[in-house]
């Protein structure tokens, strides 16, 4: 039985439209459980391929962390050649997925109503900046636009910094995330009914909806959460400390047992019934002297000797590491690293599938494709072939 066969999604036919970042993150969650993803590419290609100052091999750096486990093919959708070609494909597909502006597909006679024509069982999963319908459905919509918009920048940050975005592509990450999980949704409920649908999300809805549990919270009170950079509006002590070697450490004490197992780890055994901290409600009254007790204590001594402390006390605490601590990690180096190669460029890493399944095991097959290099094993003169994996082991494979 071939690695493919046993993927838990091996032999799912996935079609994607897709560029940027949160559509194409979505296929290659689908890809890495085995779906054969075709990734049809303008004769351009994804933007993504010349996006940023870093190439390997002529492609962008960004296109390569998210396009693993894919096969390319260019059409022209411009031309009725290419949109003959696309209908074809979407014939034989289980599932569709695009994050073209709102009414593109349906000019170019791929809308979801056409193709479920020709095919009942396809799951059409759009993704768009603002939704499909309303006033800002042709607006441009990119990942820091988006966090501006839902009210993530409003929560981020500190009051004195301002409105900030997050460190990572959050939106688009977040919105891929939920894309994934609508389609095997979706997938699972043709598996009863026998007929696909469609899959609507916005990055807009889905970055709103990542606010939970603060909606509730907004909602009874009327009051907006406040930036509070590191710390938490209901627990104290949760910040960064510095210690004496200029590192951070971030601590947080979720209740009195663990303030107690702090004060332990710190040799201030005191402060367990000393008023002023002793007691939730009394570390929340005194925030700011809690921060300055800590920071004094952190101060005094090297991030390795805290590390120690607070690891034998069973404290909660996480240095905070810098990427090169966390990429030479020996657990992220033999769990969560892959090297690809790319045949123009060399050898990359990327980050693997966090996801382990005793059964169906994620896998990385493919590295990302060269422009179009597949069109003409799956495009014949009258169609679509989309050949199954197993006629295809010569093809070029990740290592």
């Amino acid at each position: 039985m071939s690695t493919v066969d046993k993927a838990a999604l091996g032999g799912l036919k996935v079609l994607d439209f897709t560029q940027m970042m949160t559509g194409p993150f979505a296929t290659m969650m689908l890809g890495d459980s085995g779906a054969d993803v075709l990734k049809v590419e303008q004769p351009d290609g994804d933007p993504f391929r010349r996006s940023g100052e870093t190439t390997l091999g002529g492609d962008g750096a960004f296109f390569l962390g998210v396009n693993r486990n894919k096969r390319s093919v260019v059409l022209d959708l411009k031309t009725e050649e290419g949109r003959a070609s696309a209908r074809a494909l979407a014939a034989e597909a289980d599932v569709l997925v695009e994050n073209f502006r709102p009414g593109l597909t349906e000019r170019a006679g791929l809308g979801y109503d056409a193709l479920r024509a020709i095919n009942p069982r396809l799951v059409y999963c759009s993704i768009s900046g603002f939704g499909r319908s309303g006033p800002d459905s042709n607006r441009p919509a990119l990942d820091m636009v988006i966090q501006a918009v839902s009210g993530v920048m409003q929560v981020t940050g500190t009051e004195t910094s301002g409105p900030l975005k997050t460190g990572f592509p959050f939106s688009d990450l977040v919105t891929a995330l939920i894309a994934t999980i609508g389609i095997l949704v979706a997938l699972q409920a043709r598996e009863r009914t026998g007929e696909g649908q469609r899959v609507d999300l916005s990055m807009l809805d889905a970055s709103i909806f990542s606010q939970v549990p603060r909606d509730v919270y907004f909602d009874l009170t009327g009051v907006t959460p406040t930036r509070m950079g590191n710390q938490h509006w209901d627990i104290v002590p949760n910040n960064t400390y510095t210690t004496a070697d200029g590192r951070q450490v971030m601590i947080i004490t979720i209740n009195d047992k663990f303030w107690q197992i702090l004060c332990d780890a710190l040799g201030t055994s005191e402060w367990k019934t000393d008023p002023r901290y002793a007691t939730k409600a009394a570390r929340l009254a005194n925030r700011a002297l809690v921060d300055e007790s800590l920071a004094r204590v952190f101060a005094s001594r090297d991030l390795a000797h805290w590390e120690a402390a607070l690891s034998g006390a069973g404290a909660i605490y996480g240095a905070v590491r810098t990427w090169p601590e966390v990429f030479s990690d020996p657990h992220v180096v033999e769990n969560l690293l892959r090297t690809l190669h790319h045949p123009k460029g060399g050898a990359f890493r990327v980050i693997n599938n966090p996801l382990k399944f005793s059964g169906t095991p994620t896998q990385i097959r493919l590295a990302p494709p060269l422009l179009g290099e597949h069109t003409g094993a799956v495009l014949g003169a009258d169609g679509a072939a989309w050949p199954a994996w197993a006629a295809r082991e010569e093809e070029r494979e990740a290592s």
